[in-house]
């Protein structure tokens, strides 16, 4: 699902053998099986260690994304992926397996490749690069890379760009839909809300005739009903301002469509991009609210130098309270180094500014903003890491262990 921040890796995978139109049978195998099969249909046995490594890891992060997109289940079907090459990748049901395959996708089964910053399984499109080309890995130009003494990361940067990274020992669970089973209207109330009014303004963006809801508060009111039913007539389903099955996914399709989820190139599912704008009611911020106010300065000072970037510690320190400070006097606010609602929402609103105007020219924040290395647990938060913490934000703050939950 698009908007669930942490990908995991299924412990099964429904494969359709055929085009996803046509009549063919579905199989469901363990995930770590699939990708066995795969690798054994694609790629040689006989190959370099670190060749072999490099097709794996974007085999898995091909069906990963599917997955995590729900690629063909947002379009009707009853299937995580095809045995298409036309599609997805080679899957022959019932094929001998490869020891020495076998036992590279035993140890890297829940790894896999994705941009900094961007939350999704990297769509990691490849062909063999003799008979066919494409923007994607060459398995055959990888094995002659893997002859030169490249590593398998090594490689794969050659081909996707140095901006991944190597995400390892995901959560592995049972494959689940994102719809909740139970259908949304006027009075819900939840994080499943919140991820429609999110998904909502994100899809408004393409195509403004509907309404912007504010803020985003996991609250089913009069204004995401009107949204709902506007999509809902754009799209030619029934407008009862009903978040049904049908609804949901194409939601689900329009969103992952909007941000091109399932592309090689794609502006990703940011860290930060599912968020509300209205503060809880917490009394205390925690280490991840402060990372958060941190990775918002951060941005915004790559975007006018006059604001510090503070370093992403989860502290508020003396650096922090500077780049506060220096946003307050930049946005007429009053100078108190401290984050009330108003400079939280105002540089809210400036990272978004910049995301929408930046990212959707297919720029990306540098990396070193991310913070992964130092702060991993903030990027696998959910949407709410970007409410207002309830009061405000001063210097010694951070949360009452000093560290992460």
């Amino acid at each position: 699902m698009p908007v669930i921040i942490t990908p995991y890796i299924p412990r099964t995978i429904t494969v359709h053998l055929g085009a996803p139109s046509q009549n063919a049978e579905n199989v469901t195998v363990d995930f770590p099986d699939y990708i066995k099969n795969v690798a054994s249909s694609e790629i040689y046995p006989t190959w370099e260690p670190a060749a072999l490594r490099a097709n794996i890891l974007a085999q898995i992060s091909f069906a990963l994304n599917r997955v995590y997109t729900e690629f063909y289940p947002s379009r009707g079907y009853n299937f995580q992926i095809t045995s298409t090459t036309a599609m997805d990748q080679k899957f022959i049901f019932g094929r001998n397996i490869f020891e020495n395959i076998s036992q590279i996708v035993d140890q890297i089964f829940d790894d896999y490749i994705r941009r900094q910053g961007f939350a999704e399984p990297l769509s990691a499109k490849f062909c063999n690069g003799t008979t066919t080309t494409c923007d994607g890995l060459s398995q055959w130009g990888s094995q002659a890379l893997a002859e030169e003494g490249l590593d398998s990361m090594s490689i794969l940067r050659r081909y996707y760009g140095d901006d991944i990274e190597l995400v390892v020992n995901a959560p592995v669970q049972d494959l689940r839909s994102s719809y909740p089973g139970t259908p949304l209207r006027l009075g819900s109330s939840g994080p499943e809300v919140e991820v429609i009014q999110a998904e909502l303004n994100r899809i408004s963006q393409n195509y403004p005739a509907i309404p912007k809801i504010t803020p985003v508060d996991g609250v089913f009111g009069p204004q995401t009903e009107q949204a709902v039913r506007r999509f809902q007539e754009i799209f030619g389903l029934t407008p009862d301002g009903i978040v049904g099955r049908a609804t949901w996914y194409k939601l689900v399709f329009l969103y992952v469509g909007v941000l091109d989820l399932s592309e090689l190139v794609s502006q990703g599912q940011r860290v930060f991009g599912l968020v509300a704008t209205q503060y809880p009611t917490s009394d205390t911020p925690t280490r991840e609210e402060v990372l958060a106010l941190q990775y918002f300065l951060a941005v915004y000072a790559q975007f006018d130098p006059s604001v510090p970037a503070p370093s992403l510690d989860g502290v508020f320190g003396p650096e922090t309270q500077q780049a506060v400070r220096a946003f307050q006097s930049l946005q007429g606010l009053p100078v108190t180094g401290q984050v009330d609602t108003a400079t939280w929402n105002a540089l809210y609103n400036a990272y978004e500014g910049i995301g929408s105007t930046v990212l959707t020219q297919e720029v990306l924040f540098p990396a070193e903003l991310q913070g992964l290395e130092n702060a991993p647990e903030v990027f696998e938060m959910s949407s709410r890491l970007t409410q207002y913490p309830g009061r405000e934000l001063s210097l010694g703050d951070q949360d009452a262990e000093g560290g992460s939950r």
